[in-house]
């Protein structure tokens, strides 16, 4: 089946509905060994994926120097985004900081331009810590992505869409930013859907509803929940450490003991396994542009193009999802 490619952003950049996640939580653009990252990426562009997704933080560079050599090396276009996260030293100078970090990315990519640049700090209303102030971002982030933009170094302008709900719905309003990554998963849904009362979890207020309108194209993060919706606590010997979660429970174990409970999804027939059905689920909504997918290995990427191809959750099975997840509400996140 070929890859289904999906309008993203403003432009209907093509886009592919599966991505290639080069993070540090599958990890194996960032510790896994040259053959197989080659092996991965080549059989990524083999079946029509076309967006490559990294970031400074992944490794400390690596995962962009690893990207960047073995798209040169096969010779292969790609999409590509990466991401800037300043630190709390750097508020002082936002713009030269954003600066310094695109010319880095670009240094470690190969290229003279990304695709899509992504603000990787969380948005509060107020600001504080690491965190950006919504007029941060909107005085001195887009300045310094525009001015960029007009430089021929990047061509999307995006947000990861973690902080305050209140405060990302604002800047996503804006219609400024092209992209936004948002966490979307069985465990928590709140971008496409209403949430029970007292569901155990941030209450994304149907973002989705926000990015049609301001025709911002989306790439689904967390679609595993940080490997929770796996089916096991078991982690690839490349993986990261189970990460913090972002939007869902208050620590991974309450995300895998979550996850658990949706195992009537697979022991009922709607799906072939709980990776499936997580995968098939986030691209259910027609909202999504792309979804990425941590990988610690081929095989790995293999399970994910497999779900994809499989298409999205049919109606009952969604329904399915909706009736087991309303047992979590009321409970502590």
């Amino acid at each position: 089946m070929a890859m289904q490619i999906r309008a993203f952003g403003p432009e209907g950049m093509p886009v592919s509905l599966l991505g290639f996640g080069c993070g540090a939580v599958g990890g194996l653009m960032v510790r896994g060994s040259t053959a197989d990252q080659e092996r991965a990426v080549a059989r990524a562009l083999d079946v029509g994926i076309t967006y490559f997704d990294t970031a400074v933080q992944y490794g400390d560079g690596a995962s962009e120097t690893h990207l960047g050599a073995i798209l040169r090396k096969i010779g292969r276009a790609a999409l590509v985004g990466t991401k800037v996260r300043l630190r709390a030293a750097e508020f002082g100078s936002i713009g030269a900081a954003i600066t310094a970090s695109i010319d880095g990315s670009l240094r470690r990519l190969q290229r003279d331009d990304v695709d899509i640049f992504h603000l990787h700090n969380a948005i509060t209303t107020e600001g504080g810590g690491e965190s950006l102030s919504v007029r941060q971002v909107m005085e001195e982030v887009v300045p310094a992505f525009e001015a960029l933009r007009s430089a021929g170094k990047l061509r999307l302008l995006g947000l990861t869409a973690v902080g305050e709900t209140a405060a990302l719905l604002q800047v996503i309003d804006s219609g400024k930013f092209g992209s936004a990554q948002v966490s979307y998963n069985m465990l928590n849904p709140s971008a496409g859907q209403p949430l029970p009362a007292d569901y155990p979890a941030q209450d994304y207020g149907r973002l989705f509803d926000h990015t049609t309108r301001a025709r911002t194209g989306v790439v689904g993060i967390r679609v595993l929940a940080g490997g929770a919706l796996s089916g096991s606590a078991e982690r690839h010997k490349l993986a990261s450490p189970a990460p913090a979660p972002i939007g869902s429970a208050l620590s991974y174990q309450a995300d895998v003991d979550r996850a658990a409970r949706l195992r009537p999804l697979v022991d009922e027939g709607f799906a072939g396994s709980l990776p499936e059905a997580a995968i098939r689920f986030a691209i259910a909504h027609p909202a999504m542009g792309t979804i990425l997918v941590g990988m610690a290995s081929v095989d790995e990427f293999e399970g994910a193009l497999a779900a994809v191809q499989k298409g999205p959750l049919p109606p009952a099975a969604l329904q399915r999802v909706a009736e087991l997840t309303a047992g979590f509400a009321g409970e502590s996140r």
